[in-house]
């Protein structure tokens, strides 16, 4: 495993401040792009297409291209996991992911974590030709969702409103709950080094449901398992960098890079930049957190956004990104338009208080 530090996104990940701040956006590739759509008309159906090296391989380079990203991410899903597991994944059109629900231990005995790996070889092949192809600059991003918002889906079936199987499971039996959570804690440090080895400079694990526990359950299902995913990767891959995207974590975003030894923390658009500043680029690089809606609306409002951002967090290490992923209906151009605010000088930055 080779690690180029001279890329900006490495950079900034082991703690170096950047007058320009590195950048890539969470689903920069997808529907909004024409040349994606075209690609996705090649094959049946969204498996198909995260499984065919070519065209996957394809769909993740499409925006690196087109815009300059400092970040080529592996273009796949979370939930491809639960696909190699065992698990009955499928997407559809104008509803999402649809998956046959775990509801007890006997459902957990059907996944068979031993052949998970081999399934998802494709995958790996993605990233071993897309690190052909990558410029100098840019650095290859693998990604896993974090073992709890994995098993909401898994639980759940799909996407939720209140979260209401997996969090009564969790709450009423925690020892089964637990053994869940013990297989993809397992086959996710699989999967993240897996993809490191095929040629990923940088993994991110994506919570995206992080925000909707407690603080004794955010312990144990978001913090805990997480850190011991990062402990087993580095201990695997000495100083490997590993980015931690807990949304809507609030007020635990502090003691979540504390405890599970993070390098960088992904923030969601609510996150204050001044908090982003003070209190979290002294642990960790931030990366974040433009609202994906600017991204739609464009023009001056976007400009200022990203002027505010600049100022506010590129006093330390930081990563530019979004808060969430790209919205289907994000028009290129104003990404187009976010790539060149972002290759201008950097903005003066406020006054620190009681500066004249």
């Amino acid at each position: 495993m080779r690690t180029d530090w001279k890329k900006p996104l490495l950079r900034a990940l082991a703690g170096e401040t950047l007058s320009t701040p590195p950048w890539w956006l969470m689903r920069q590739a997808g529907r909004y792009l024409p040349e994606y759509r075209e690609v996705r008309g090649k094959v049946r159906d969204f498996i198909e297409l995260c499984l065919t090296p070519a065209l996957a391989a394809e769909a993740t380079m499409q925006p690196v291209r087109r815009f300059g990203m400092d970040a080529a991410i592996l273009f796949s899903d979370i939930l491809m996991l639960p696909y190699a597991l065992g698990q009955r994944v499928s997407f559809r059109e104008g509803e999402g992911p649809v998956l046959e629900p775990i509801e007890d231990h006997k459902a957990l005995l059907r996944l068979d974590r031993d052949r998970a790996i081999s399934l998802l070889e494709p995958v790996l092949e993605t990233i071993r030709r897309v690190k052909e192809v990558v410029g100098p600059c840019t650095a290859v991003m693998g990604f896993a969702g974090a073992p709890w918002t994995v098993a909401t889906y898994m639980v759940e079936g799909g996407s939720s409103r209140d979260f209401q199987r997996v969090k009564s499971w969790a709450y009423h039996d925690p020892a089964t709950f637990a053994a869940l959570m013990e297989l993809l804690v397992e086959s996710t440090v699989e999967y993240l080094a897996a993809q490191i080895e095929a040629g990923a400079e940088v993994v991110q694990l994506f919570d995206t449901w992080a925000g909707v526990l407690p603080e004794t359950a955010f312990q144990r299902w978001v913090i805990e398992p997480t850190r011991r995913i990062v402990v087993e990767l580095k201990r695997r891959f000495p100083g490997f960098p590993v980015i931690g995207f807990p949304r809507s974590a609030a007020f635990f975003y502090e003691r979540y890079i504390k405890e599970t030894a993070v390098d960088g923390i992904g923030l969601d658009s609510a996150v204050p930049a001044g908090y982003a500043t003070a209190v979290l680029q002294p642990l960790a690089t931030v990366q974040g957190n433009l609202d994906p809606i600017l991204l739609i609306v464009g023009g001056a409002a976007l400009a200022n956004a990203v002027m505010q951002l600049r100022q506010q967090l590129s006093r330390g290490p930081y990563v530019f990104n979004l808060g969430h992923g790209v919205l289907p209906g994000t028009p290129p151009e104003n990404i187009a338009m976010l790539a060149r605010l972002l290759a201008e000088p950097p903005p003066l930055p406020p006054p620190r208080a009681g500066e004249g």
